[in-house]
């Protein structure tokens, strides 16, 4: 890593001592200093650990937030995987070594009927993934919003809007819950695309934000690394795009688009100019270890050793090498503001549900060299708090003797077996989720603030706290200017709009008037953004109105038309009496109504996207579509076919 300049050097210094003192006394070696059959031979924390403790207890604020989930990766998970790779005695060299260690609540709620609001014991990976990205608790199968219908800004979302760099890294698809809760608000999980049937309202054809995909286009983190190509090979049903792939979308809108190790190599930066997305499978990635399912009786039969699975990616598109990768394009230690990145290893929920020992113990310990990967980071760094945490809790269990379910013996590196018993569902079936509490485990500046019994909720205020994040988008948008290159323009004239300070916004939509000419919608980068127009044949006065989508701030600039259009100088304007204010969630009333954008999920948009709705039905709108960038020449090849 480069050697800071930066003022914030000197406490970067100093938080990286402190933690490195902590960090000694977790990061013990595994060789044991006695036989575990001699008294003290299995001990852990040999010695006094108070001073140890002490020191791994770092203030806030933290510069940049890594947050790493084990998809269905309970205690349970934990133990098994540990006790395979490394024995009963040994440790997992990420997820153990966390100083500063919790556990959380995952209950969710029901959505409606006598039970509306009451905790729904057993949660899905939509209803805990919303918890810790929104702060807020909905019902299974919902993604960023409440039990109304309601969405909540997520941390990428309010990371992006307070000037902070985002990453969102996943084995699975990138639709899938757990990632698509940080970009997207939908009322049903499996809105993956334009053609997913369940989109039901949130369909950009209804009138709502889109699919999960179409979604994340807008959000626009910096970093995108995962699966789930063969949704964005599906065509927009309605908006600018419409007719488009979503790929021709992405590479309409500057995306970087690769879809193998050697692209992913080959991308040097990463940021809201040019952002990358990277989808590496047409679904969820293979796992580490090759599938060994349990079955009834299985613990009497023979043990099995673990193999590696022939259809694994590339290492280079490992979790930890994604991992590295995202850390890599995200942080910039020239620049005063940091990063949020969330990372999750998926396909323990998946190998669990499926009865599979080996698949579920390859995925933990490909998240826990994830975990070492960030935890070296931020041991350089010294100003980056380490979260590792799961979703939910799952089926499997070390048990004692062959149960009358499902189960498996499997061989461990201590060279005895170990009995795996699955016992919540049939052969054939789907394995349940579970309803205990989960570790929560942290590491740098602000983890303190895990320690002891939490909510899933908590975790996303620590995160925005220790991060400074303002929830507030009008106020983040409050300093928007809008400037016209003159004041006067000839009658069909063209001029470029070109817009400042809508930090609180990714997209803003703007109107010319007096006779209402919608220009669409215009993706906002790093809170600037310019929009083409073309002057009213009519002369007279008019006005050109931008309105933030987020925030709801407005800025209105006149203009006249005049054959002759005399060339004056450049017009700005600023939010005006019509601005919203206090904006977003905690937060006053903002102009957009959006506790994010909406009002009820697929039931309403912003108001400038309502008013153009109501426009094209009058046929007076004009939509200026974005022209395609030679997209088919842009994206790589296999990516648009065969999925």
């Amino acid at each position: 890593m480069p050697t800071l300049t930066s003022p914030r050097a000197g406490r970067a210094a100093a938080v990286a001592a402190a933690a490195l003192v902590a960090a000694s006394a977790v990061l013990v070696p595994q060789t044991a200093f006695a036989s575990v059959d001699e008294p003290g031979g299995a001990q852990r924390h040999p010695g006094d650990a108070t001073d140890d403790l002490r020191a791994s207890i770092v203030d806030g604020p933290a510069r940049n937030v890594i947050l790493l989930i084990g998809d269905g990766m309970g205690d349970s998970e934990i133990t098994v995987a540990r006790n395979y790779a490394y024995g009963a005695a040994g440790q997992l060299p990420g997820i153990d070594a966390l100083p500063l260690t919790g556990q959380y609540t995952t209950y969710s709620l029901f959505k409606d009927g006598a039970n509306a609001g009451k905790p729904d014991y057993v949660p899905d990976s939509a209803a805990t993934g919303t918890a810790w990205s929104t702060g807020v608790k909905t019902y299974d199968n919902a993604v960023g919003v409440d039990i109304h219908g309601t969405p909540h800004d997520t941390l990428i979302e309010l990371a992006k809007a307070n000037g902070l760099r985002t990453g969102n890294v996943t084995t699975s698809e990138i639709q899938d819950a757990t990632p698509a809760v940080q970009v997207a608000h939908v009322a049903a999980r499996s809105c993956y695309g334009p053609d997913s049937a369940s989109c039901g309202t949130d369909a950009l054809e209804q009138g709502g934000l889109g699919s999960i995909s179409e979604q994340l286009l807008d959000t626009r983190p910096d970093v995108t690394l995962g699966g789930g190509s063969a949704s964005f090979t599906q065509t927009a049903k309605a908006g600018q795009w419409q007719g488009e792939t979503l790929f021709d979308q992405a590479v309409d809108r500057g995306y970087q688009v690769v879809g193998d190790a050697d692209g992913l190599d080959a991308v040097t930066a990463a940021d809201q100019n040019a952002p990358l997305l990277g989808l590496f499978t047409p679904g969820n990635f293979p796992t580490r270890y090759a599938e060994t399912v349990a079955t009834a009786g299985g613990a009497d039969g023979e043990a099995v050793t673990c193999e590696p699975n022939a259809d694994r990616l590339d290492t280079r598109l490992s979790l930890a090498s994604l991992t590295e990768k995202a850390i890599g394009l995200l942080d910039d230690p020239s620049s005063d503001r940091g990063f949020f990145l969330q990372v999750e290893g998926a396909s323990i929920d998946k190998r669990d549900h499926s009865a599979d020992a080996c698949g579920q113990i390859g995925e933990t310990v490909d998240l826990d060299e994830a975990v070492q990967v960030a935890l070296e980071f931020a041991r350089t760094d010294g100003e980056t708090l380490v979260i590792v945490t799961a979703d939910h809790a799952h089926t499997s269990q070390i048990v004692d003797s062959t149960p009358p379910g499902l189960s498996i013996r499997l061989r461990t590196v201590d060279g005895t077996d170990m009995l795996v018993s699955y016992g919540t569902s049939p052969a054939g079936g789907s394995q349940q989720h579970t309803g205990a509490q989960l570790r929560v485990a942290g590491y740098g500046p602000g983890a303190a603030n895990l320690v002891g019994l939490t909510d899933q909720t908590d975790t996303h205020y620590t995160i925005a706290e220790a991060l400074g994040l303002s929830r507030d988008r009008a106020a983040l948008s409050a300093g928007a200017t809008v400037t016209l290159p003159k004041s006067s323009f000839e009658p069909g004239e063209e001029f470029e709009v070109t817009l400042g300070g809508f930090a609180g916004d990714r997209q803003v939509g703007a109107v010319l008037a007096s006779d209402p000419v919608d220009l669409g919608r215009t993706d906002v980068l790093s809170g600037t953004a310019t929009i083409t127009a073309t002057a009213p044949t009519e002369e007279g006065a008019h006005t050109l109105t931008v309105t933030g989508a987020q925030s709801g701030v407005e800025v209105v600039v006149p203009f006249d038309v005049a054959a002759g259009g005399e060339p004056g100088g450049p017009v700005t304007g600023g939010p005006g009496a019509g601005a919203g204010a206090g904006g977003g969630p905690g937060g006053g009333s903002s102009a957009a109504g959006w506790v994010d954008g909406l009002a009820s999920t697929g039931a309403a948009v912003a108001p400038w996207l309502a008013a153009a709705l109501l426009l094209a039905g009058a046929g007076t709108v004009l939509v200026l579509r974005r022209r395609r960038r030679a997209a088919s020449a842009r994206i790589p090849a296999g990516m648009v076919s065969g999925h």
